[in-house]
């Protein structure tokens, strides 16, 4: 885990344990990789319940309750399909926000129209999703720490926006 990925999962960890609520996360791609970033800094259980790796689009449907509908009309690797993993993360682990990612990590698997590095990312609330796409494929170990990088900045963003408000 690199040293900057250590400072956000930290600033994470401070502002769920200063407020009380809780994280899970959602991935495909990813493989735990943000769940192993969030944990990484001690006293991380009194934020993170866990996290559900859904590689295959049964799991997504199945426990994650994402639309079958959703998959078919958008692809699994979609803005729509990331945003209903975070709220079937939400449900399905009782807690207060999700992270999710899904996409095309390589070096194969791309669809007409959505190349390898093809990423999406989502974070919030069931009510209040933020997301982020990545497009640029620079091989399937640096596309997956890029993903894994940008989920937690994207969380840590979400998380100090709302704290402003």
């Amino acid at each position: 885990m690199s040293l900057e990925n250590k400072i956000i999962s930290r600033e994470i960890g401070d502002i769920l344990y200063a407020s009380g609520l809780t994280v899970g996360t959602a991935e495909s791609c990813t493989g735990g990789r943000v769940g192993e970033g969030i944990i990484a800094i001690p006293g991380a259980s009194n934020y993170f319940k866990g996290g559900i790796i859904c590689y295959a689009d049964e799991i997504k449907e199945n426990i994650l309750k994402v639309n079958p509908s959703t998959i078919e009309e958008h692809t699994v690797f979609s803005e729509e399909v990331a945003r209903e993993m975070v709220v079937g993360a939400i449900n399905a682990l009782n807690v207060n926000y999700a992270i999710a990612v899904t996409g095309v990590a390589g070096p194969g698997g791309a669809l007409p129209g959505i190349p390898v590095g093809t990423i999406w990312i989502a974070c919030g609330t069931a009510d209040d999703i933020v997301t982020m796409r990545l497009t640029e494929d620079f091989g399937r170990d640096i596309n997956l720490a890029i993903a894994t990088s940008k989920a937690l900045k994207l969380f840590l963003d979400f998380l100090k926006e709302r704290d402003r408000e």
